[in-house]
């Protein structure tokens, strides 16, 4: 799921760093968007990989109890 955020994340802002781009300037504001934009791109994929490794110690640590408890 985090790849797909992050392919979705990755096209809006390309969308609408060319959507600041159509007047043919880029001024202070346009790049002050695109760099909000992509630190908001940044801290969103970084928060989604630090759930997808806290999703994956708990499913090892799940699956080590359940082995632990078999034996």
């Amino acid at each position: 799921m985090g790849d797909v955020k992050q392919g979705y994340r990755e096209a809006e802002n390309k969308a609408k760093e060319t959507w600041r781009k159509a007047d043919g300037e880029e001024d202070l504001a346009d790049k002050a968007g695109n760099l909000g934009d992509d630190i908001r791109q940044g801290l969103g994929n970084a928060g989604d990989e630090a759930r997808d490794m806290g999703d994956d110690a708990k499913r090892e640590v799940d699956r080590d109890r359940t082995n632990s408890d078999r034996l």
